[in-house]
């Protein structure tokens, strides 16, 4: 597990709380899950930011075309404008895959937004694609996914944990972790 509590910032803006918890990561690695057990163990709202996806952004990750950065720009602004509207804590399940990406879900929070990495291999994360029913992306995206993810840097706020671990490890993992325990 690798910490960054405030990001290079000093203790004080740590103690100012933060407005989101985003649960970042490639499709598959069990952002929505976590962030749905997180939500709940914080008694907080919860956001799966797919559902700002455009439709036509839908229709072409259905059919196994990456996203790019000019789909993915409107969609991030939605999420962050959600972010902003959101009560003193909620918890967001987004890909974030880019350092970039992560900038526009911070625009306007100061230091409101705290990361959550869910770091899994491409093979497990194709195990899961596979074999999860309902969900309109597939696993033929993995590979774009992982090519696309920038981990957190050094000076971003947040931990990057092993999400082939038990929900419940990463769970309490993330809950230690969270900026009201820095």
């Amino acid at each position: 597990m690798k910490l960054v509590c405030d990001g290079g910032a000093n203790s004080q803006e740590t103690k100012k709380g933060t407005m989101a918890i985003v649960l970042m990561g490639v499709g598959g690695a069990g952002k929505t899950t976590l962030g749905q057990q997180l939500s709940a163990a914080l008694g907080t709202g919860f956001i799966d930011a797919d559902i700002f996806h455009s439709p036509r952004s839908v229709e072409k990750m259905s059919r196994g075309i990456p996203l790019d950065d000019s789909d993915r720009a409107p969609w991030l602004r939605r999420v962050n404008t959600e972010i902003l509207r959101s009560p003193a804590r909620t918890v967001l399940a987004c890909s974030a895959l880019k350092r970039a990406y992560r900038d526009i879900l911070r625009t306007g929070t100061g230091t409101g937004v705290w990361f959550v990495h869910l770091d899994v291999d491409e093979a497990e994360v194709r195990r899961r694609l596979a074999a999860r029913k309902g969900h309109y992306f597939p696993e033929a995206l993995a590979g774009s996914q992982f090519a696309a993810l920038e981990p957190l840097q050094p000076d971003e706020r947040g931990v990057t944990l092993d999400a082939s671990r038990p929900l419940d490890e990463l769970l309490a993992d993330t809950l230690a972790a969270a900026p009201s325990a820095c």
